[in-house]
């Protein structure tokens, strides 16, 4: 993994909007309608090419494939694992967006309501049999269709995103819910070890470590935190023998554009963050619930060698952020870990869940990437007294 080492680098989480063509073609693949196969094949990697190309231009640094093949950045794994059967419709729905909901359910009410803009509703899935990765050619079209938009591109790193082994199925078949989360593991991991074979950086996608330790009226803040522990093995254990420094973690909160006042302190969460085996780990700071945050790394010491990828862009907001605040905020992440160890980065995906209508739209992203890569190279010339390379 590249460091800012002779200026700030910068990047994002990964999902961005997929073309309406393209929605078009996934909303009746995943409603199991006919579709054109050859024609979403195509589509795909032009989209690829495409959303590459758009942040070269914007002048991001270590880039991604927008996760144009997905329906979102959890449920996709439904294609790619045996073993588990479509729940009955039973929306996703961790306990924190209940405690946040039930605190505010007029506006909830609205917000969820907009989840049927979305190419199709994320449900649970239900483990039925043997776990086991079947998404071999899935993988290897989603790395060839981003080694192929890289060509010819001015990129530092190029990475491919993929879930951690939690949060999106119900186990109804291994004894126990820890064996169920092992072979969960035990499966992704093969399509972690692709990605870091093909040559790309493997960014696992884990808002679930928050959620396990978020606000839980059914469980002790003892047992959130055996389960947070519990995961950090697992995901670890899927990790086993991939060079840290090859794994960028990106964490959240889950829900985008709410009040959030259930948002659990990052205080809280990052020195279990720092148990997972990676060497740069991404966070929200742009919501306003978070900017403040940054104070806690004069006192939570960031260990040799890793790297913090704060996020300076919001994810669930059309402004877009001045160069000259995302350079103070640059400013002070680095004052205190050190320049060499922070990339610029965003809240989270633009669109982690494909819809019509996102929540920023696409050619405001853009702006904010711009925004984002001219703050980095603000800060570049500060803090290193001349002109970012």
């Amino acid at each position: 993994m590249q460091r800012s080492t002779e200026r700030i680098l910068a990047t994002h989480v990964g999902s961005l909007a997929r073309p309406r063509d393209l929605l078009e073609l996934l909303r009746e693949r995943e409603h199991g309608r006919p579709y054109d196969v050859d024609g979403f094949a195509k589509r795909v990697t032009g989209a690829v090419a495409e959303v590459v190309t758009e942040q070269v231009r914007c002048g991001l640094d270590v880039v991604t494939d927008g996760e144009m093949s997905k329906v979102s950045f959890l449920t996709y794994v439904k294609d790619r694992l045996a073993g588990f059967d479509p729940g009955a419709g039973e929306r996703l729905m961790p306990p924190s967006w209940q405690v946040e909901i039930d605190a505010f359910p007029g506006y909830y009410a609205d917000y969820l309501g907009k989840y049927s803009e979305q190419v199709s509703p994320m449900t649970t899935m239900v483990c039925t049999g043997l776990i086991s990765y079947t998404g071999q050619a899935q993988l290897q079209t989603d790395i060839e269709n981003l080694r192929a938009a890289l060509v010819g591109q001015d990129v530092t790193e190029a990475f491919l995103p993929s879930t951690s082994p939690s949060g999106f199925g119900r186990n109804e078949y291994y004894p126990s819910h820890t064996d169920y989360l092992v072979a969960v593991a035990e499966a992704l991991r093969e399509e972690y070890l692709g990605i870091v074979d093909a040559g790309f950086l493997l960014q696992v996608d884990d808002p679930w470590l928050i959620e396990y330790l978020s606000e839980n009226p059914a469980t002790s803040p003892e047992q959130r935190r055996a389960d947070a522990e519990r995961h950090i093995e697992i995901l670890n254990h899927a990790l086993r023998d991939i060079p840290a420094e090859r794994i960028r973690l990106h964490t959240c909160y889950g829900l985008n554009h709410g009040p959030r006042i259930h948002d659990l302190d990052l205080r809280d969460i990052a020195p279990l963050m720092l148990k997972v085996n990676a060497g740069a780990y991404s966070f929200e700071v742009a919501n306003p619930r978070h900017q403040h945050e940054w104070k806690i790394w004069r006192d939570i010491p960031l260990p040799d060698g890793k790297i913090l990828i704060p996020g300076l862009l919001g994810h669930a907001t059309n402004y877009v952020e001045h160069p000259e605040l995302i350079a103070d905020q640059i400013e002070l992440y680095a004052g205190i870990v050190g320049r060499e160890n922070v990339i610029a980065g965003a809240d989270c995906g633009f669109s982690s869940r494909a819809s019509f209508h996102p929540e920023v739209h696409p050619t405001v992203v853009w702006e904010k990437f711009r925004a984002l890569a001219a703050g980095a190279a603000l800060a570049s010339r500060r803090l290193w007294g001349r002109p970012a390379a």
